[in-house]
C-alpha cells in the first residue's frame, strides 16, 4: 500500500494531481483545509485489514472505515514529519562536518532522501575518517530512520486478534450470517466477554443500532439544498422522484425546484424532466452556459432544490469537474451518498471512496427489498459514518421511501435473516 500527501490552493487542483501522480485507482484517506490550501493523502492498493495491522492496537478504537482512513492519514503526517526531522539532523551533521574539514565519502543529501523513501536496504552510505562521535551519531540516526521506514511499510504491525472462546466464534459467524463483514463480527463479537449466545447476539445488535447513524430532521420538512451522487442505476433519479412526490403532497408545488449536473449522457435528463412534468416543477440543466452556483442562485426563493448528478466513477470523463462543483460551491449544499443494498460490500466502499471528496452529509438505501440480507449495508454505514437519511424497499412513488430509523433498520435486517433461516429450514426439510 502506497500512501501518499498532496498539497494545492484549491480541491480542484489537489484532485488533479491525484489523478496524474496516483491514477485512477487512487483512494481518498482523508481531505482537510490547511495554511496556503487544501491537504489530501491517498493511497494506491488500500486495504482496510493491512491498515487495522499496520495501526495495531490504536485500530480498537476505530469504530468504522471513515475514522480507520483518518488513522491511517494522521500516522502517514507523522512520519512523515519524523523523517524530515531526521532529515534535517542528517543536513547540520554534514554541514558541521564540512565546517571542520573532515572528509565524508557518501551519497548526497538528494541521494539520501530518494534512498530513505524507495526503501532502500543501505539508506545512508558509511562514513569513512573523521571522528567518532559524528559515525555515531550517523548510526543513531540510521536505525532511527530504518524504524520509521518498518513503520511505515507496516513491519512492526501486529496481526488481528482472533475470537477468544467457542461462544465469540459462534457469535462472529451469525454476525457473518447476518450480513456483516467478518472484521466488523469480530469486532462486535470480542466485546461479549461472557455469558450465553443469546446474550451476545441481543448486545451485538444493540451496538449495532447505536453504531448506525440517522438523520433527526426529514429533508422535506427542513428544506435547503441537496444532492445525491452515486454510481449508475443505484436509485438517484427514481429517488429524487420520490422525495419531490412526497414534498408537493406535503407543501405544494411552488417552493420545489429540481437541477441536474448530468450533460455527459445523451437523454440523461428525460426521466427527471417527466418528473417535473407530471408535479409542475421547475426543471434545470448545469451546462456550459449554465453553472450550478449561478442556478442555485436563481432558485435561492425556493425552499427546497433537489439535484440530480450524473453516476460517474473516478475514471470517467467529467468526475472531477462534478465534485468540484459540489465541493467547492458557495451555497450549502447536503450531498449524499445513494447505495444500492444489493451491492456487495467492496463495491459499496469503492464508491463511497470515490465520492467523498464531494463532503458527503449522509447516504441514501435503495433497493431494500432487494436485497437478500441487510447487514452488508448496514455495516457499511457503521464503519463509514454516513448518517442514513432515506432508504427505499419499491418502485412505488413517493409509497416506498421511508425516513430511517436505526432500530427498525436492524429490526428488518434480523426479520430477514429469520425468512432467509425458515427457507432454508424448509428446503432442507423437504
Amino acid at each position: 500500500m502506497k500512501v501518499k500527501r498532496f498539497f494545492a490552493q484549491s480541491m480542484a487542483e489537489a484532485l488533479k494531481q491525484v489523478s496524474e501522480q496516483m491514477g485512477p485507482d487512487a483512494v481518498i484517506l482523508s481531505n482537510r483545509r490547511v495554511d496556503g490550501g487544501v491537504e489530501i493523502v491517498t493511497a494506491l492498493d488500500y486495504d482496510e485489514n493491512m491498515a487495522r495491522q499496520r495501526l495495531g492496537e490504536q485500530a480498537e478504537t476505530a469504530t468504522n472505515g471513515s475514522r480507520l482512513a483518518e488513522m491511517q492519514a494522521d500516522q502517514h503526517r507523522r512520519l512523515e514529519d519524523e523523517l524530515g526531522r531526521s532529515r534535517d539532523r542528517i543536513r547540520d551533521v554534514r554541514e558541521k562536518r564540512a565546517q571542520a574539514g573532515a572528509g565524508y565519502a557518501g551519497a548526497s543529501f538528494a541521494e539520501l532522501s530518494d534512498a530513505v523513501m524507495a526503501d532502500a536496504e543501505e539508506p545512508i552510505a558509511r562514513t569513512t575518517g573523521g571522528t567518532s562521535g559524528y559515525s555515531d551519531e550517523l548510526a543513531q540516526m540510521r536505525a532511527e530512520i530504518s524504524s520509521l521506514r518498518d513503520l511505515m511499510h507496516g513491519r512492526a504491525a501486529e496481526p488481528a486478534k482472533p475470537a477468544s472462546n467457542a461462544v465469540q466464534q459462534r457469535l462472529a459467524e451469525r454476525l457473518q450470517e447476518f450480513g456483516l463483514s467478518s472484521d466488523l463480527a469480530a469486532s462486535l463479537s470480542r466485546r461479549h466477554k461472557g455469558g450465553r449466545l443469546d446474550e451476545g447476539w441481543k448486545q451485538s445488535l444493540k451496538m449495532l443500532a447505536t453504531g448506525v447513524r440517522t438523520a433527526r430532521e426529514e429533508w422535506l420538512d427542513e428544506g435547503g439544498a441537496y444532492a445525491l451522487v452515486g454510481p449508475t442505476g443505484s436509485g438517484k433519479t427514481t429517488t429524487i422522484g420520490k422525495l419531490a412526490a412526497r414534498y408537493v403532497l406535503r407543501h405544494g408545488a411552488d417552493s420545489l425546484a429540481l437541477v441536474t449536473t448530468d450533460r455527459y449522457r445523451v437523454a440523461a435528463h428525460e426521466q427527471l424532466f417527466v418528473f417535473g412534468r407530471i408535479l409542475n416543477v421547475p426543471v434545470r440543466v448545469v451546462d456550459e452556459s449554465h453553472s450550478l452556483d449561478s442556478i442555485l442562485d436563481e432558485l435561492s426563493d425556493r425552499h427546497m432544490v433537489l439535484i440530480d448528478t450524473a453516476g460517474l466513477t473516478s475514471s470517467d470523463k467529467g468526475y472531477e469537474e462534478q465534485l468540484s462543483e459540489l465541493a467547492q460551491s458557495h451555497h450549502n449544499i447536503r450531498t449524499h451518498l445513494v447505495v444500492s443494498a444489493t451491492s456487495q460490500p467492496r463495491i459499496m466502499k469503492s464508491v463511497w471512496h470515490c465520492y467523498k471528496m464531494a463532503n458527503l452529509a449522509g447516504c441514501v438505501m435503495t433497493k431494500i427489498d432487494e436485497a437478500l440480507t441487510l447487514g452488508e449495508s448496514l455495516g457499511f454505514v457503521m464503519e463509514t459514518g454516513l448518517p442514513v437519511a432515506y432508504y427505499t424497499d419499491g418502485q412505488k412513488i413517493p409509497e416506498d421511501l421511508h425516513h430511517a430509523e436505526a432500530v427498525p433498520l436492524v429490526r428488518l435486517g434480523v426479520e430477514r435473516l429469520k425468512s432467509i433461516q425458515q427457507e432454508q429450514s424448509v428446503a432442507e426439510g423437504a
